[in-house]
């Protein structure tokens, strides 16, 4: 059977059954491709684990179809965020929250604490909203090696170890997402991306000058 296929109702209905059962799918994103698994199954993160050569102590970021799906992984939402939900979503930009004490170990690496974005690349918000619920979104690469952005190059990194490749065309590239948290009180840059952690904070502290 074909890995690599055009993004239409049927294959993405075949890559949200690869998901439910445990599978792996990759799916472009609005920076690279990303392989999806279902975020709650212990043994589909292991698989991701092992195809990605990643160490299991960094935890895995997810994506969220939005601000309705944040309970399912997150135990609390700090409230700078909503500003910056509001501004930057859906975009590039991860917020690390709170985590559930529920979720995998292997998803927060320990740390209590679970990446979330939403993305606006239409073909992974479709793959979320048809699978019902939130969906990993590690890079399709071997872990520190550069990160595929068209599908040939998904299938070329990982063969068959991925179970489905949703060819959604040549990603951007460049720059991965924000990545921003708390360090202490505050917030901080844990990896700048696509969007200036200076457009953040700005948003942040216009929103506290509202309050």
């Amino acid at each position: 059977m074909n890995r690599l296929v055009a993004v239409t109702g049927e294959t993405l209905h075949r890559a949200t059954e690869i998901l439910r059962s445990g599978g792996v799918v990759a799916f472009p994103t609005e920076t690279y491709y990303g392989l999806a698994v279902d975020p709650l199954q212990y043994l589909a993160l292991d698989r991701l684990f092992l195809i990605k050569r990643r160490s299991r102590q960094m935890p895995i970021l997810a994506l969220v179809a939005g601000t309705s799906q944040l309970n399912l992984l997150a135990s609390e939402i700090p409230t700078v965020y909503h500003c910056l939900m509001e501004d930057f979503w859906p975009g590039p930009l991860t917020l690390v929250f709170p985590a559930l004490p529920t979720l995998p170990q292997q998803l927060t690496g320990n740390t209590a604490t679970i990446g979330l974005r939403q993305s606006s690349h239409p073909i992974a918000n479709r793959l979320i909203v048809d699978f019902g619920g939130p969906i990993t979104a590690t890079s399709a690469n071997f872990s520190g090696a550069p990160s595929a952005v068209t599908a040939d190059e998904v299938l070329r990194i990982f063969d068959d170890k991925v179970d489905l490749i949703l060819d959604g065309g040549r990603t951007p590239g460049g720059c991965g997402s924000t990545l921003v948290g708390f360090c202490g009180a505050s917030l901080c840059c844990l990896r700048e991306g696509v969007i200036p952690f200076a457009a953040v904070q700005i948003c942040a502290a216009t929103n506290s000058i509202n309050d």
